[in-house]
């Protein structure tokens, strides 16, 4: 009879079994950080929005299950075609603009302005001009416009706060010890997620008895086409696509030495974000908080990073199976720590268009549109976000003239070399 394994034999083992399986340790563990954000930092918000919207059961299982759906098989086919971590998930940033600008329309007028979306996303992606409309619109001004429409949801924090500080406290507090502490097995959103739970937990405000597994559902809304939905939500939200998943996410691939495939992403993105938007969902996005994850020295070699997307991929697929349970959760947790961990998730995204608003080379047309943006501002029907663009542009017209000039002839020079290169092998780096 055979003596067992010694632990350091089990481990030698593992690895061996890991080996041979294509998988590394740091590719499963950039995975599951990736996957561990797709649901502690994304589901917080897309209850949010939930909420705002005041959807029905059926229409939030059937936004999540879609959107996931879709952005696990497209993210997966192209990560193992081209083999590089191609992460393609739901919009986050689009969630959060429909959910402080999405209340002022109804649920078939969004489903309208997000067909719209995905429409304009795909041409872009098929004329190949993406990068050049986004030369047009500066990012600064984009970013502006959307640190502007979301710093209510950071805000949000504090009021909830005020209300109710034994609940929002402790998870903002198990946030800022989390990020303080620097440490990849401790996210900082698992970590407020978590200690939420516990708060709301304690004294009772969990009501465990609406909380059930059901198939999730995919449901049909007749779409509604308005002109101050395509205006305020279609144009930002097509902006916001190309402008920080497609040129960001796949600029950071790009500054690791890949060469992705940037016109057939741009398509594949707009074709998700038509058949999600067919079925309740909003846009699909180049997942640029997980490519960060995803592309990272940590994990693992470059040619096999693509590996770690496919790791990743199984969370979505956890998020499609439990859509429905997922839309439960508005009728088990107070909708308070739903508010302040949506905030929660949000403040880095805030951080990162704060920061590239105002550091740009227009740093005053940024601020205009943020400005706008935060503000109630309706003019012609229209509401802020829209008009903040215009500002924006407008500002830097006339105070940063030349600035914006140069960047729209570098947008009409062929011969200038652009930010992000055509691919030129179908394989991950040269």
């Amino acid at each position: 009879m055979r003596a067992p394994l010694s632990v350091s034999r089990t481990a030698e083992v593992g690895r061996t079994l890991l080996a041979r399986s294509g998988l590394l340790p740091a590719n499963v563990s950039a995975g599951v950080a990736c996957g561990l954000w797709y649901i502690f930092g994304g589901i917080p918000i897309f209850l949010s929005v939930a909420a705002a919207l005041r959807l029905t059961p059926d229409q939030t299982s059937s936004w999540l299950l879609i959107t996931c759906l879709t952005g696990a098989v497209s993210g997966l086919g192209l990560s193992l075609h081209y083999r590089q971590p191609l992460a393609i998930t739901m919009s986050i940033p689009g969630w959060v603009l429909l959910a402080t600008i999405g209340p002022r329309f109804s649920f078939p007028e969004i489903v309208g302005a997000n067909l719209v979306a995905g429409a304009l996303i795909l041409l872009l992606g098929l004329l190949g001009v993406g990068e050049r409309v986004m030369a047009w619109l500066p990012l600064p001004i984009v970013m502006g416009m959307f640190a502007g429409s979301i710093i209510a949801y950071g805000s949000g924090i504090f009021t909830q706060m005020g209300i109710q500080p034994l609940l929002v406290g402790p998870p903002v507090a198990a946030f800022l010890v989390a990020r303080a502490a620097r440490r990849s097995w401790l996210p900082p959103m698992a970590a407020a997620v978590v200690v939420g739970l516990l708060a709301a937990a304690l004294p009772g405000h969990v009501n465990l008895e609406g909380l059930a597994w059901r198939p999730p559902v995919l449901t049909l809304t007749a779409p509604r086409f308005s002109p101050e939905a395509v205006l305020e939500l279609a144009l930002p939200l097509s902006v916001m696509t190309v402008g920080i998943g497609n040129v960001q996410g796949l600029g950071l691939l790009i500054s690791k030495g890949y060469r992705p495939p940037i016109k057939l992403a741009t398509v594949v993105v707009g074709v998700n974000s038509l058949i999600n938007a067919a079925f309740g969902g909003n846009q699909a996005s180049i997942a640029r908080n997980g490519i960060a994850i995803l592309a990272a020295e940590d994990a693992g070699p470059v040619e096999r990073r693509y590996v770690a997307n496919v790791v990743a991929t199984l969370f979505l697929l956890l998020l499609v199976v439990n859509a429905a349970t997922a839309s439960s959760l508005l009728r088990v947790v107070p909708v308070g720590l739903v508010t302040a961990l949506a905030g929660l998730a949000i403040l880095s995204s805030l951080l990162d268009a704060l920061q590239r608003a105002v550091s740009g080379q227009l740093p005053f047309g940024a601020l205009f549109a943020l400005i706008v943006a935060a503000s109630p501002l309706q003019f012609l029907g229209i509401g802020s976000a829209f008009w903040a663009l215009v500002a924006g542009l407008m500002t830097s017209l006339l105070v940063e003239r030349d600035q914006l000039l140069n960047a729209w002839r570098s947008a009409k020079s062929p011969g200038r070399k652009r930010s992000i290169q055509p691919e030129t092998s179908r394989r991950s780096p040269a």
